[in-house]
Order: structure tokens, then C-alpha cells, then sequence
């Protein structure tokens, strides 16, 4: 059986013995963490539906109570369906990664300074003032750009700062600090980010973006927290590897689904996929990745590749939404880009 967890990292597979928290047998690591993260669910599933019934007693009209309540029950079930569908994600998963603790070698000496690396991953293309520019069809607009800073982690690794801004009808709905450091083999490590997402509101005057929510942030080396591989020194089909590791917040997985894409020769994988910007980009040597977070049951999306460049094109498979490269500051073959 080929190598599940991350590749080029050791993870050290326990007997049950002592590790057991239960006198059933123990099931492996990664079972029991989708057990035990069931639970934590359920628990926080408790805990607001108290809060919700704390609320609907403050609302003095009968009716308007009483549809506090009427929601309150309704939104119950969504919540137990969430934990329940996020316990099955983390089980079907653990088939592909392995019962293994995770808990991935994280050391400085494994890593370059991220501004000049000594085997710059090419599907990853961090060079300080990089940027590109995508859009959607859903009328967002992305940029991302490689600044010239760093976060210095708690292990003493060094990460470099991407600025991750999306946009709508001129308005941030999301601004991002990801933090990627890069190994001496090439691979690229996602340490963490700081995220926040906003809202506009009519009748604002001036109408402006409004904080609403930081969920997803973290940061290797925090709160158990730990770094996990957004890109591979050499992807193999059927690898399958933790993006991000943060129990219950941010939760994501990759599997390489193929490491020599081109447009029309899988109907499955070019599902979606804007010919013109494959075609473009891809002679045989994209790499096409299945991508999911455990923590949104039912939610795939295939990410497209392009060696020199990165990411071209996203396809959000539970919506069918496109997300395509509409131009890049460092590579020719972003000008004239067809639009969403």
C-alpha cells in the first residue's frame, strides 16, 4: 500500500495498550478522533441550543416567541445533522490517511528561509511580489499577492506572508494572512492564516464592510495546532495528505487525483474546466487535486495546477461554481485571459 499520510513524513502508528480512552478497543488515532470530535459537537450543540432558549424567553410578543422557538427546534436538527455528517466525513477519510497520530516532523532545519528557497516548488510559486487575479462566476474577484514579511512560529520555522483578498462589486468579503513555509525538498507547508470575512449592510452611510466572523484562523503551534502540506515536491496519484490542521475549526484534505492533466482527455476531471485556460496552461503536466474540508459534509471541489504558475481554475463541485485565473505579474501567458 502506497504512502497515505504525508508524504516524506514519518507518522509513527501506535498499538491500542495505554492509548485507549475507553475499555472498548481502541479503534486508532484518527477514529477516535472523529469519535471523540463527535461528541465535542454534540456538546456545542448543547450549549447554544441553551443560549438560543435564553434568547426567545427575551422576546416579549407571543407570536414572535414563539417562532423563536419553532426555530430554535428546527435549527436542532440542522446542527445534529452537521455533527453527524462531519463524524462521517472524519471516518471516511481516516481510510485514505491512516489511523496515525499526526503529528508531522516541524523543525527549522528542514525548512529554507521562504524568500529564497533552495528548491522552489513550481506548482507553488511564492516569489515575494507574485500576484494573480481570479474570477468567478459568482462575480467575486480574487487577488493574491506574495509580501515581503514573514511569521515567525513557536518552532522557530519561518513562513512567508500571502495576502488573500476577495472582493464584490467593489467590497471586501474576505482578507486573508496565509502563511506558507517552504521545505528543503521542495514541499510547501501551510502554517496558518488570519482570516476575515465581512458583510456590507443597506442603509450604511458611507455603506462600508463590516467584521463578521474570523472562523478558520490558525496558526501551527497554537492550541494544538499544527502546519499542514498545501503542496507536494512530487504529487503522486492517489496521495492523499492534511492541508490544514486545527481540530473543529479548519479541517482540509487533498487527494491527487492526476499529476498529467490535460484538457479532454478525462470528461470527469475537465468537468467544468474552462478549455481555453487549460488548454493554455496545460500540455500533459497539470496536476488536478480533489480537495474537502471535514468540517462541511458533502462540499468537493477539484483544483487545476499549471507548473510555473499554480492555480488556474477551481470548480466547486457540490454548486458548480467556476473559479478561474484571470491574470498573473509574472508569467506571459496570463495576458489576455478569457473572463468568467
Amino acid at each position: 500500500m502506497a504512502i497515505r499520510t504525508l508524504i516524506g513524513v514519518a507518522v509513527v502508528l501506535l498499538a491500542a495498550n495505554s492509548e485507549a480512552a475507553s475499555p472498548t478497543k481502541f479503534r486508532g488515532f484518527c477514529t477516535e478522533t472523529a469519535f471523540t470530535l463527535h461528541e465535542a459537537c454534540y456538546a456545542g450543540l448543547a450549549a447554544d441550543r441553551l443560549v438560543r432558549k435564553a434568547v426567545c424567553m427575551h422576546v416579549a410578543d407571543t407570536d414572535e416567541r414563539a417562532g423563536c422557538f419553532a426555530d430554535r427546534e428546527e435549527q436542532r436538527q440542522e446542527d445534529k445533522d452537521l455533527c453527524d455528517g462531519q463524524k462521517l466525513t472524519r471516518l471516511q477519510a481516516c481510510k485514505l490517511l491512516g489511523e496515525g497520530r499526526y503529528d508531522p516532523p516541524f523543525e527549522p532545519a528542514l525548512f529554507d528561509d521562504p524568500r529564497t528557497p533552495t528548491k522552489p516548488n513550481p506548482f507553488y510559486p511564492l516569489t515575494v511580489g507574485n500576484k494573480w487575479q481570479y474570477g468567478g462566476t459568482e462575480g467575486e474577484v480574487n487577488t493574491i499577492e506574495v509580501l515581503n514579511e514573514t511569521k515567525l512560529l513557536e518552532s522557530g520555522v519561518r513562513c512567508l506572508t500571502v495576502l488573500d483578498r476577495v472582493e464584490k462589486d467593489g467590497f471586501a468579503t474576505e482578507v486573508t494572512d496565509d502563511w506558507f513555509a517552504t521545505a528543503k525538498d521542495g514541499t510547501t507547508w501551510y502554517c496558518g492564516e488570519e482570516t476575515a470575512v465581512y458583510e456590507t449592510f443597506e442603509g450604511d452611510e458611507p455603506k462600508t464592510e463590516e467584521l463578521v466572523g474570523i472562523e478558520g484562523s490558525f496558526k501551527a503551534g497554537r492550541d494544538g495546532d499544527k502546519a499542514g502540506i498545501i503542496f507536494l515536491a512530487k504529487p503522486k496519484v492517489g496521495d492523499v495528505y492534511l492541508e490544514e490542521f486545527s481540530l473543529g475549526n479548519a479541517e482540509d484534505v487533498t487527494e491527487i487525483l492526476s499529476t498529467t492533466y490535460s484538457f479532454g482527455q478525462n470528461a470527469e476531471l475537465d468537468h467544468l474546466v474552462p478549455q481555453e485556460v487549460a488548454t493554455r496552461f496545460c500540455n500533459g503536466d497539470c496536476v488536478m487535486t480533489k480537495n474537502y474540508s471535514l468540517l462541511e459534509p458533502g462540499a468537493f471541489a477539484h483544483k487545476l495546477y499549471a507548473p510555473g504558475v499554480g492555480v488556474i481554475v477551481e470548480v466547486e463541485l457540490d454548486s458548480d461554481t467556476v473559479v478561474q485565473l484571470t491574470g498573473c505579474s509574472f508569467d506571459p501567458r496570463c495576458e489576455n485571459l478569457p473572463q468568467p
